[in-house]
């Protein structure tokens, strides 16, 4: 066994193609005048080289968006000599040279030595060229060129194609959403909100914006390898491997096919091949060391020469149901992982010595099965459990159905390559700090990589959600727009489908790939009011009900297919027919989402839907003080309707290229309004407190309308709508900008995030108050999948923080469902006797054990808003203790929603040190002292030891107070 683990690290070390990193070359960065040349790199995007250069300014500061948007209407070219590879490189007749990119953003002519190489239209496809024959034509003519075109402007001459459909967009109906560059990015295979969005910036970057090699193939067996690639491409001497694919499924099972959870497990492993030798008879061998189990040489089929295009090879292997572990959320149990290993034999020798041209491979996976449940409920689960017909909408991981509970994200960056791998980290890492188990990768922005080596991805993603345990919710990238059915289009859009569906297989993260986000919606409206609105119902059939779900499904048996984020659901899954509006009118279908900007309807609970999965639903609020420090450039910047930031807010979107955004006094009065309408109005004698506070107040009333709207979902798991999912808008941010985020670009932690870990612990408590007839109704609801037993207390509190009256109720609460704690109707009779709805407030605490842990969770109910209680001076102390810990003491009356500030340059959180959890945004209790830790992210940070006395803490009572 020794000598045989010693000849694959001899195969993987000798054995081994030549392969050269572009990064390494130098390149020569110059717009098509010629008026501007600077040095480039690789990866990298024009506005950051030019930002290196001192060209331009960072894109992210003050105005720049828009003082900028030069680069966008230029195009730009990337140059460099490779010479430093030629002079390493020997021309072989017998050998083949091959251009690897990864990731080419995105209109480009490519040219080596003045040949022609090709032409590429895709940011989303990974390109592999034979460029052998320039090498050896062309001596001395050394030139790699990347000519890239601006995207804005190809976009506009592909709409003059006499073949180019028309979007129209009515009062009643906008076929195309457009944000700031309008009416092209359907014709284009880019990161949608590159054109713009109404929570980000319109940069419509350009550049090779993922690693790129070259890798050179001989038939000698035995050679120098001379690698000086960090990520490479896997190849042997003579052979790249150009892809893995790995999908693991129950035997039998595919989308439309509930699984046996006992039948065996099937790991069928797809290669996709370039070879410049041909190999009648290869091997694959698969094992799984955790497991002690090692395949039979398995046998996918001769592998030909051809180095022009890839030879696709494929295995199963079957192993027994019980034999690994299974993977589960890490809220629900163990996110087991086990490291497979897999080796291609191109031409076995004898015993146990593979030959040199092996290649072994370790790919980390997991053993799962995920279902989405679209069918009927039967009669019996209608009569037995009172719910509401019509179909299921909701996942089951390995047979049982969860709650999800989580958020949607967006891109990390406006530009991709200076993605910061601990930043992503830190923003999953925060996911599950915050209690969620699922995140849903929004299908207007990129297709997020594996990890930071596999296709370039230059950061992880999918393996960190592996390892977090983190449910991923993944879409194509197809949003807001018809898209036309093109064939120029589509022979691109395959390609790119296959390559990320494939990749993204080995990831037992995954539970699913949609169409497309938001689209069905558009169609609809589209065939109900446009007179030819059936042609454009029949082109989005063709292309999201029949395109793409084949193209998908064709590449895996394990993940389901659905058309769009928010769907009405199928008739069919096989065939895979779409519902649409063919239902009956009270019963429930598909999946919902929800925006209401009124803030005056924010906490009214009949404005709230009543669905099986609710994927979508936010409001925006301002970035924190501290975030806008990092991008205002004058003091007259700071300040809630200045002309800098009200330039940052693009809600609602301008439609075209009107700046500052003729929409933004809309956006700035949603906000305005809702501070105004629940909390005291912002105003003190210091203008930087007075905008601090109205930025916090923004992001308070966030967080509040977005815990009630979970809270609502979450109940309705044990109603007749059997709610199984709630995935807020949105996580992560793009720039530090008005946005719906959770967590800011610094990755600061909005007060959102904190409500977040409250809404979403496993065992919650929270009011349901009608207005309409004056009726509470407190709930304890729980997600877990056994019986939850516990107690509630109910403390009504004054102001100042007396404590009035008191009640303590147990419970025991059913799988994913709510017990009642309290119910009450009419206010007089709900509050405490004697006293003004003004003057009161009420605590509801919940203790409970969930898997052998004590679990707390409060909440908090105002029988009016606090914008009219009587609130009281809290005069809040906090005394700093050893290792960033804070004791916070209300020395007068209540702090609602007492919250610490940590300052600038730092970047973490804070949590109880009793229970570990996340804590900040709290009534804080004359009395009762909260002790709170700060937990800084080091890799982050710009600042290490922050001074304790610059921490900052504020309630409700400083938006009028110093």
């Amino acid at each position: 066994m020794m000598g045989s683990v010693l000849w694959t690290l001899l195969a993987s070390t000798l054995a081994v193609a030549h392969v050269f990193d572009l990064s390494e070359l130098q390149w020569t960065l110059k717009n098509q005048n010629g008026s501007i040349v600077v040095p480039g790199s690789l990866p990298s995007q024009a506005h950051l080289d030019l930002f290196e250069a001192g060209i331009i300014d960072d894109p992210l500061l003050g105005i720049n968006e828009f003082t900028e948007r030069w680069v966008i209407n230029d195009n730009w070219t990337y140059t460099a000599d490779l010479t430093p590879f030629t002079q390493t490189y020997q021309s072989n007749t017998s050998g083949k040279t091959l251009l690897v990119f990864y990731g080419i953003d995105t209109i480009a002519n490519i040219t080596l030595a003045g040949h022609p190489v090709a032409w590429v239209n895709n940011q989303f496809r990974r390109y592999t060229y034979d460029i052998s024959d320039y090498l050896s034509s062309s001596p001395g003519e050394n030139n790699l060129t990347i000519a890239l075109e601006s995207a804005w402007y190809y976009g506009l001459n592909v709409t003059m194609r006499p073949d180019a459909e028309y979007f129209p967009n009515t009062p009643i109906v906008s076929t195309s959403d457009n944000f700031e560059y309008p009416n092209v990015r359907a014709w284009i295979r880019k990161i949608n909100d590159d054109f713009g969005w109404d929570w980000g910036p319109a940069f419509v970057p350009s550049g090779v914006y993922k690693p790129a090699y070259l890798v050179t193939l001989s038939e000698s067996e035995l050679r120098d390898a001379a690698s000086n690639a960090t990520s490479c491409p896997v190849t042997s001497s003579s052979i790249l491997l150009d892809e893995t694919s790995l999908d693991i499924y129950k035997y039998g099972q595919n989308p439309s096919v509930a699984p046996d959870q006992s039948a065996d497990w099937i790991i069928n492993v797809t290669f996709a091949i370039r070879s410049i030798k041909s190999f009648e008879k290869p091997t694959i061998t698969l094992s799984i060391p955790e497991l002690k189990l090692t395949s039979e040489p398995l046998n996918p089929g001769p592998i030909p020469a051809n180095a022009d295009e890839n030879i696709y090879l494929c295995v199963n292997w079957s192993i027994p149901d019980n034999t690994p572990e299974r993977w589960y959320p890490i809220d629900l149990g163990n996110p087991k992982l086990y490291n497979l290993t897999v080796t291609l034999d191109p031409s076995p020798g004898q015993g146990d010595w593979p030959s040199a041209e092996s290649i072994t491979q370790t790919i980390t996976t997991g053993f799962r099965t995920i279902q989405l449940l679209q069918t009927p409920y039967s009669e019996e689960e209608i009569t037995s459990r009172g719910i509401t017909p019509g179909d299921q909408w909701h996942f089951a991981i390995n047979g049982k159905a969860f709650y999800s509970k989580g958020t949607n994200i967006i891109p990390f960056d406006p530009f991709y390559s200076r993605i910061k791998p601990e930043a992503v980290r830190w923003v999953l890492e925060s996911a599950v700090k915050s209690g969620q188990n699922m995140l849903r990768v929004w299908g207007g922005g990129i297709y997020q990589p594996s990890d930071a080596a596999t296709d370039g991805g230059l950061y992880s993603f999918y393996s960190l959600c592996d390892e977090l345990g983190i449910l991923v919710w993944s879409e194509l990238i197809f949003s807001d727009s018809l898209f036309p059915i093109n064939d120029f289009l589509l022979e691109s859009i395959e390609p790119e489908v296959r390559q990320n569906v494939r990749r993204v297989n080995r990831h037992p993260s995954n539970v699913q790939w949609a169409g497309g986000n938001e689209i069905e919606g558009i169609v609809m409206a589209a065939n109900a009011s446009l007179a030819n609105g059936t042609h454009y119902l029949d082109e989005f059939v063709y292309m999201f009900q029949d395109y793409l779900h084949d193209i998908v499904l064709s590449e895996t048996n394990s993940i389901p297919y659905t058309d769009c984020s928010t769907t009405r659901g199928v008739l069919s899954l096989d065939p895979y027919v779409l519902r649409f509006a063919n239902g009956t009118p009270g019963y429930i279908y598909g999946n919902t989402e929800r925006y209401n900007y009124n803030a005056s309807e924010a906490f009214d609970l009949t404005t709230y839907p009543v669905g099986r999965f609710v994927n979508e639903f936010g409001f925006h609020s301002m970035p924190s003080f501290y975030s806008w420090k990092e991008v205002l450039e004058n003091p007259e910047d700071y300040a809630f309707n200045s002309s800098v930031v009200m330039s940052r807010d693009h809600h609602p979107p301008a439609g075209n290229l009107s700046w500052p955004n003729p929409n933004a006094p809309q956006g700035q009065y949603q906000m305005t309004a809702a501070v105004e309408l629940w909390f005291p109005t912002p105003g003190t004698s210091d203008s930087n407190q007075t905008f601090a506070q109205w930025c916090w107040s923004t992001q308070l009333f966030q967080s509040m309308n977005m815990v009630a709207e979970i809270a609502w979902y979450r109940r309705g798991a044990g109603l007749g709508e059997n709610n199984l999912g709630s995935l807020v808008w949105q996580l992560n941010d793009i720039w530090q900008g008005v946005s719906w985020s959770a967590i800011e670009y610094s990755g600061r932690w909005k007060v959102l995030q904190y409500g977040l870990a409250t809404v979403y612990s496993p065992v919650i408590i929270n009011p349901f108050w009608f207005p309409g007839n004056e009726s509470l109704t407190i709930l304890a609801t729980s997600d877990r999948w056994e019986t939850v037993n516990g107690t509630a207390q109910l403390t009504w509190y004054d102001w100042s923080g007396n404590a009035i009256s008191s009640t303590t109720t147990p419970f025991s609460i059913p799988t994913l469902n709510n017990s009642l704690i309290y119910e009450g109707t009419g206010l007089h009779a709900i509050l405490p006797h004697g006293y003004n709805a003004e003057d009161v407030w009420l605590l509801m605490n919940v203790t409970a054990t969930v898997d052998n842990k004590l679990v707390t969770s409060e909440s908090y109910f105002t029988p009016v808003s606090l914008a009219y209680s009587n609130l009281v001076d809290p005069q809040i102390t906090v005394i700093a203790g050893e290792n960033y810990t804070f004791t916070l003491s209300a020395k007068g009356g209540v702090g609602a929603w007492t919250w610490l500030d940590h300052p600038s340059g730092t970047v973490g959180y804070f949590l109880d040190p009793m229970t570990g959890l996340p804590s900040n945004g709290y009534y804080l209790i004359p009395g009762i002292d909260h002790t709170v830790q700060f937990i800084s992210s080091v890799e982050l940070a710009t600042v290490q030891s922050p001074d304790p006395a610059d921490f900052v803490v504020r309630s409700l009572w400083n938006n009028t107070h110093i």
